[in-house]
C-alpha cells in the first residue's frame, strides 16, 4: 500500500471512530475512551440519569467521578489543580440531577448553594482530557463522568455490551484530519438580492459531518487577492434576525460588499456559536440575559471563550483556487489563523456595523476583550 493511500485509510478510520463515539455520546450511551497505558469508560454528564450514571460504575467496575473543564470548576469555587480538568469526587449525596445542573451553568442561579465539592488533586488519567474533548466534538457541555477501566477489559466490556472504543489520539487528532479531507460535493449558481451571479460551492468533512459553504460572488481572479469573508454560521442572526448579535448585518453586509468590489468570496462556516453549537449558544444567551457578557457566559459552561478553528476555511480556499486574500474582519484571529495554515492576508478589511440597544455589550466585549477593532 503507497503511503498516500495508507495515510488516507488511517484518516479515514479516525474519523469513522470518532464519529460514532459523538453519535453514541449525543444518545446518552457510554464510550471507551482509551490510551496506551489506561482506559475510562464516560458519559457525557448532560445525558446522565440515574439509571446510566449507575450502569457506568457497574460496566466499569469502579467508581466514576465527575470531569469539569478548569473554567467551570472555578465558577463553582472548586479549587484548581493546575491542570485543564478538575475531577470531582461523587459523594453518596449526589445524584444524576446534581451531576447535569453542575454540568450546565444556567442552573447557577437557581442552586446557588451547592457544595463544598471534593475534588481530586492525584494526577488525572490522561484519556479524562480527550474525553471532555469528544463532549465538545459532540456540541454537547464539556463535562464528562468517567470511571477508569484496566486496559485488558476494554475489549472483553466493549464486545459484549455494544460500546463503541475510541483511542485518545483519534479525538486529538480529529478536528485537523476533518479539515485536512474535505472535499467538494456540489456547486450550482443561486441568484441573490446582492448580486445575481453567484455560485454556491459545498465542501462536506468526510466524516459525514455538517458542510461547509463557499459562496463565490461573480467570477475573482485567481492572481490577484481576493475580497473574502469567513462568516460563522449563526441561525439566530442570519435567518430568524436576532438583534443579540451583529452576525445578520455581516453577512449581507459582506454579500453587499463582494458585490460592489466586483466579485470576491464568501466562507459559510459551519461553526455556530464560535464553535460550540447552536443549544450551548442559547445557554450562553440565558447566561448573558442573566448579566454575564458573551466571553464569561461561555467560559460559565465550561468552554473557551472562541472554540473555533480556522484550517478548514484554509483548505477550502486553497481547493478553490485562492491563495492570497483581502479579509473583510475585526477579529485579528481570523488573520492569524488562516496565515498559520498557507493564506496570505494581505490586508485586513474594517466590517463593522452600528450597535443596538441589545449588542451593545456583545460589541464592546468583543473589543475589550477580544482584541476586536471595533
Amino acid at each position: 500500500m503507497s503511503d498516500n493511500n495508507e495515510k488516507k485509510t488511517t484518516d479515514l478510520r479516525i474519523l469513522r471512530a470518532v464519529d460514532r463515539a459523538i453519535a453514541d455520546l449525543r444518545r446518552g450511551l457510554p464510550v471507551f475512551v482509551r490510551g496506551p497505558r489506561e482506559a475510562s469508560l464516560v458519559l457525557a454528564t448532560e445525558m446522565a440519569f440515574q439509571p446510566e450514571l449507575e450502569n457506568l460504575a457497574i460496566r466499569s467496575g469502579s467508581k466514576p467521578v465527575l470531569v469539569l473543564t478548569a473554567h467551570r470548576a472555578n465558577v463553582l469555587h472548586i479549587m484548581p489543580t493546575g491542570e485543564e480538568i478538575i475531577r470531582v469526587e461523587i459523594e453518596d449525596w449526589m445524584d444524576a440531577p446534581l451531576m447535569r445542573a453542575l454540568a450546565d451553568a444556567t442552573h447557577d442561579l437557581d442552586q446557588p448553594f451547592r457544595g463544598p465539592f471534593s475534588r481530586l488533586i492525584d494526577p488525572a488519567p490522561e484519556s479524562f482530557f480527550p474525553a471532555v474533548k469528544l463532549a465538545k466534538l459532540a456540541r454537547l457541555l464539556p463535562s464528562v463522568l468517567a470511571a477508569p477501566v484496566a486496559l485488558d477489559n476494554v475489549a472483553e466490556i466493549a464486545g459484549r455490551e455494544d460500546l463503541s472504543v475510541i483511542d485518545m489520539a483519534d479525538i486529538t487528532a480529529f478536528e485537523e484530519t476533518a479539515a485536512m479531507r474535505l472535499r467538494p460535493v456540489a456547486a450550482a449558481r443561486v441568484p441573490l438580492q446582492a448580486s445575481e451571479n453567484t455560485t454556491f460551492h459545498a465542501f462536506r468533512p468526510e466524516d459525514g459531518g455538517i458542510e461547509h459553504l463557499a459562496i463565490v460572488v461573480g467570477d475573482p481572479s485567481r492572481r490577484d487577492p481576493v475580497l473574502a469573508r469567513l462568516h460563522s454560521e449563526c441561525f439566530t442572526g442570519d435567518l430568524i434576525g436576532s438583534l443579540k448579535c451583529d452576525c445578520g448585518e455581516q453577512l449581507r453586509g459582506a454579500l453587499k460588499a463582494l458585490q460592489e468590489a466586483g466579485g470576491g468570496v464568501l466562507l459559510y462556516l459551519a461553526q455556530e456559536g464560535r464553535g460550540i453549537g447552536l443549544i450551548n449558544k442559547l445557554r450562553a444567551y440565558d447566561l448573558q440575559g442573566q448579566g454575564f457578557d458573551t466571553i464569561d457566559a461561555n467560559e460559565r459552561l465550561g468552554f473557551d471563550a472562541d472554540e473555533r478553528i480556522f484550517l478548514p476555511a484554509a483548505e477550502m480556499f486553497k481547493l478553490l483556487g485562492f491563495k492570497r486574500i483581502r479579509l473583510m474582519t475585526n477579529n485579528p484571529e481570523k488573520v492569524a489563523g488562516l496565515e498559520r495554515h498557507g493564506i496570505e492576508v494581505t490586508e485586513r478589511v474594517a466590517h463593522k456595523f452600528p450597535s443596538n440597544t441589545h449588542n451593545e455589550l456583545y460589541l464592546a466585549t468583543k473589543k475589550k476583550r477580544s482584541g476586536h477593532y471595533l
